[in-house]
């Protein structure tokens, strides 16, 4: 029966066209054919160790053996070689470099959490190497660089999952929230609210002598090159055990260089929950507009003046306009969670609750029978990583797919370009362009660090 009692889920955007990827996946001939049988555990390798790689690949042994990972900072590389052999029994290769993964022709899939910049890169080139991909989310830097994802996901028929695990997991509180919306137990939605956090703006951080250990040339990749910078003072809990203030490590999520700021880290998560209870996982908002919004330094042509603090906003409220006539906010402000607001009641829902008068209704007027088996499309995967092997077995698209990704992130994208030049903006969601605005199309991709072109 697999993993769970059924693999596909109604709504797929894209299977795997795996007849005729073959001659597309010769450079690894050992992977032409997909994963190579249902009946034998899958072969992983992860590239990207601190924080989240490790939290994706601890979650996953249980379902798949670990043969090789990868990670640019050497400390980090041999320390999560020692959990992984005190987790499965046997000690992964490791590697400074992620392409000596690729030319494996034993592992199947590859788990991506590198920084934000180097995800497309290492993506495409895992899926030319014949590799299936889990790629943390946010799955790109910029808008371009997901249509170009979904051109190779197409082209070669690997399966590829986001890490919005939030679909799959999180006690099905949020699969609860997008059926009570489907079944109609608000009415018409009217409204949603994205709370996501803001952030904190930093001291100016000096240039200083890169760790030893870290390859900053290649941590940079795609990303201009610049100094490493770092204050003393170290991080706590999450994260913690590197400089609270740098433009590595942790904190790479609030420079534009290297990601998107709350935007991209908490909007990825929320604001793809809201789409699909909206029903907006295959179209776009028509307008982005910034209410209210912080800059922690002064910007010029929607380029930070200045090199040495974070860049990404501190606070911002932010408004979509949505099919429907919906109004989507996606601000800092209150409790970080999504309230869905419609003409006939209210919730909120977040990784710990879910509250409101609908919800309550629910212990005298229950959803349907196999409500939010219809929503997922089956039975609920034991974790997203087993709903990523249950999409290879039957070669189709998991539960978070490139495509409904890309769509929803691309309103987070937006969001980011608006504030950066201080405007609105008009969003053609079927062309995937800005209308009327050359200087604000222009951020819609990124030109590579010579020598760091995705290769394709």
């Amino acid at each position: 029966m697999g993993i769970s009692s059924r693999i596909s889920r109604r709504g797929f955007v894209q299977t795997a066209a795996a007849a005729g990827s073959a001659a597309i996946l010769s450079r690894n001939p050992g992977h032409a054919a997909g994963y190579r049988s249902p009946n034998e555990r899958p072969v992983f390798a992860t590239i990207g160790l601190r924080n989240q790689g490790w939290a994706i690949t601890n979650k996953s042994f249980r379902f798949a053996d670990f043969a090789a990972m990868a990670d640019v900072d050497a400390n980090v590389l041999g320390q999560n070689l020692e959990k992984a052999e005190k987790a499965q029994k046997k000690k992964p290769d490791g590697y400074n470099d992620y392409r000596k993964i690729l030319e494996r022709d034993d592992i199947d899939a590859v788990m991506i959490a590198t920084p934000d910049h180097w995800h497309t890169k290492v993506a495409v080139e895992a899926m030319y190497a014949g590799k299936d991909v889990y790629c943390e989310k946010p799955l790109t830097l910029t808008i371009a660089e997901g249509k170009l994802i979904e051109k190779v996901v197409k082209e070669t028929g690997r399966v590829f999952q986001v890490g919005t695990m939030q679909r799959t997991e999180s006690s099905q509180r949020f699969l609860q929230a997008v059926a009570l919306v489907k079944a109609g137990r608000i009415g018409t939605v009217k409204k949603v609210t994205c709370g996501i956090n803001g952030m904190s703006a930093s001291p100016v951080i000096p240039t200083v002598a890169v760790p030893e250990g870290l390859d900053w040339d290649f941590w940079l990749g795609p990303a201009p090159e610049v100094p490493y910078r770092a204050l003393p003072e170290m991080r706590t809990g999450y994260g913690g055990g590197v400089p609270l203030y740098s433009n590595a490590h942790y904190a790479f999520r609030n420079w534009h260089e290297y990601s998107g700021g709350k935007l991209t880290d908490w909007g990825a998560h929320h604001v793809d929950i809201a789409c699909w209870a909206l029903g907006a996982t295959e179209t776009g908002p028509s307008s982005i507009t910034p209410l209210q919004y912080e800059l922690p330094v002064e910007y010029k042509d929607g380029h930070p003046t200045v090199a040495d603090q974070y860049n990404a906003a501190t606070s911002f409220r932010i408004q979509a306009a949505m099919p429907g006539d919906v109004e989507m906010i996606i601000t800092s402000e209150g409790d970080n969670g999504i309230l869905f607001e419609g003409t006939e009641g209210r919730f909120f829902v977040n990784r710990g609750k879910i509250t409101g008068r609908p919800v309550e209704d629910l212990a005298s007027n229950p959803l349907p029978e196999g409500a939010i088996e219809d929503v997922y499309g089956g039975p609920v995967s034991a974790n997203h990583t087993a709903n990523f092997i249950e999409g290879m077995q039957a070669r189709k698209q998991p539960i978070s797919d490139v495509w409904s990704h890309n769509r929803m992130l691309e309103i987070c994208h937006l969001s980011n370009i608006a504030m950066r030049l201080g405007r609105a903006l008009k969003w053609n969601p079927v062309k995937r362009e800005i209308v009327g605005d050359d200087q604000a199309n222009a951020f819609l991709s990124r030109e590579s660090r010579k020598g760091f072109e995705v290769e394709v």
